[in-house]
């Protein structure tokens, strides 16, 4: 799945432009984490964290990769080899050999923006979904429940500002939705399966808001990232109205997703809280 339409501008000049992002800047730069690191394109697992090492080069450093998944491919400069996701070309990085740090005598010098990480140590390929339902804290609480869901991560899309801030979207000038960003094992869990239960967890029939949170950052909306997306959520949809709903979500082409403050990932979890604004009611 090409997920190009929801890059930054900074995602985009690395993956699809092959820049390069300064030395030590990179969120996973330092990171220890145990799982996997995924092309932040089309979410095919490229590295596991096993084969990862300080390089101390200033960028994430890997000695190994996951077979088939990195190819190789002279740079332009004729010196460097470039590498590059297997699947849809996202420029990563570059592969030096003969200098010692491991050894398999090899270092995948990868860009942090060419990368996704779930806590994962054997999935092979990812998908994503990018959806709003109201308040983000709530909807990562229960979409982060869904057996197959890896990661989730909160933001903002659909507007027009420039890399919002939190306090600029609930301004209600942006244009902004408060999204969520969804990355989930497709051997466990299917894109209609996370949209039934997106739908099951907020009032899908509000058409100012969710609950008391009214305004357009809380609207409820899904934003398809390519024309299968599209269908399965007029799919959906569809059988809502069969079962004679009345749907006010729209249905939004991806757009750029913006990550949201660090204090709003993950919030009732680092906070111990359960969400005020959303609950889970079976409806398929």
């Amino acid at each position: 799945m090409l997920k190009t339409n929801s890059l930054t501008p900074y995602e985009r000049a690395i993956i699809c432009n092959k820049d390069t992002e300064h030395p030590g800047t990179g969120r996973y730069t330092d990171y220890d984490g145990a799982g996997t690191y995924l092309c932040r394109n089309c979410g095919l697992a490229l590295f596991r964290s096993k084969h990862k090492f300080h390089s101390s080069c200033g960028w994430p450093s890997f000695d190994n990769e996951i077979t088939g998944n990195v190819k190789r491919e002279i740079d332009k400069d004729g010196r460097r080899t470039e590498i590059l996701c297997n699947r849809c070309d996202a420029h990563l990085g570059h592969v030096f050999n003969g200098e010692g740090y491991t050894s398999l005598d090899t270092r995948h010098c990868v860009n942090s923006a060419s990368l996704d990480f779930v806590d994962s140590a054997d999935v092979n390929d990812t998908a994503e979904a990018i959806l709003a339902a109201g308040c983000f804290w709530g909807v990562e609480y229960f979409l982060k429940q869904l057996k197959g869901v890896l990661k989730t991560e909160v933001g903002y899309s659909g507007g027009t500002k420039f890399n919002p801030t939190y306090k600029e979207v609930c301004n209600g000038n942006t244009g902004h939705l408060e999204v969520i960003r969804v990355i989930y094992d497709p051997e466990q869990v299917n894109y209609a399966d996370v949209l039934k239960r997106f739908f099951e967890i907020h009032d899908f029939t509000q058409t100012n808001g969710q609950g008391p949170d009214l305004g357009e950052q809380y609207l409820s909306a899904i934003f398809y990232l390519n024309d299968e997306q599209h269908k399965i959520a007029k799919q959906i949809i569809q059988q809502l109205k069969d079962k004679g709903h009345k749907v006010a979500t729209s249905l939004k082409e991806a757009a750029t997703f913006w990550p949201a403050e660090d204090y709003h990932q993950g919030y009732y979890a680092a906070n111990k809280q359960e969400p005020y604004c959303h609950t889970w009611h079976k409806i398929f």
